[in-house]
C-alpha cells in the first residue's frame, strides 16, 4: 500500500487559495481521480479556505490511499467553523456533508482543524 501525502503551508489570504486548488488537482491527476470527485473535494476545500483571509499561516495537508482522498486544513477560529449551524441557511456543515463523504472537526492549540475525506473512483473505472 502506497500513501501520497503533501503538506502545504500558505498565507491564509485569498490570493493564495488557488495554490491549494492547484496542488489538490495535481495529486488527483496523479491518482486518475474523476473530475466530479475532484470538483467535490475542491468545493469543500474552498468553503473552508473562505473562513480565513489574513496574513497568518494556513496548513493544507493532502493524502491519498485505499481509494480515499483526505484533506486536513487549519487552523480556523472555532466559532467560524461552527457558525450558521442553527440558522437554516447553507452553512459550512451542509456544504461539507454534500460534497464529502466525511468531515471531522478537531480543536487543538486554540484553533479548529477540519479533515475531509472523499472516496474516489479512478477515471478509468466505474464509480
Amino acid at each position: 500500500m502506497r500513501t501520497d501525502e503533501i503538506r502545504l503551508v500558505i498565507p491564509a489570504e485569498e490570493d493564495f487559495r488557488p495554490i491549494a486548488h492547484l496542488v489538490t488537482g495535481g495529486l488527483a491527476m496523479r491518482l486518475d481521480v474523476t473530475y466530479d470527485d475532484l470538483d467535490d473535494l475542491q468545493v469543500g476545500i474552498e468553503a473552508l479556505l473562505a473562513l480565513r483571509d489574513d496574513a497568518g499561516e494556513l496548513v493544507v495537508s493532502l493524502s491519498a490511499n485505499d481509494g480515499l482522498l483526505r484533506a486536513a486544513l487549519g487552523p480556523f477560529p472555532p466559532e467560524k467553523v461552527h457558525a450558521g449551524e442553527s440558522d437554516g441557511g447553507l452553512d459550512l456543515r451542509r456544504v461539507l456533508e454534500t460534497v464529502c463523504d466525511t468531515h471531522e472537526v478537531e480543536e487543538r492549540d486554540g484553533g479548529a482543524w477540519v479533515e475531509l475525506t472523499k472516496r474516489v473512483a479512478s477515471a478509468g473505472m466505474p464509480a
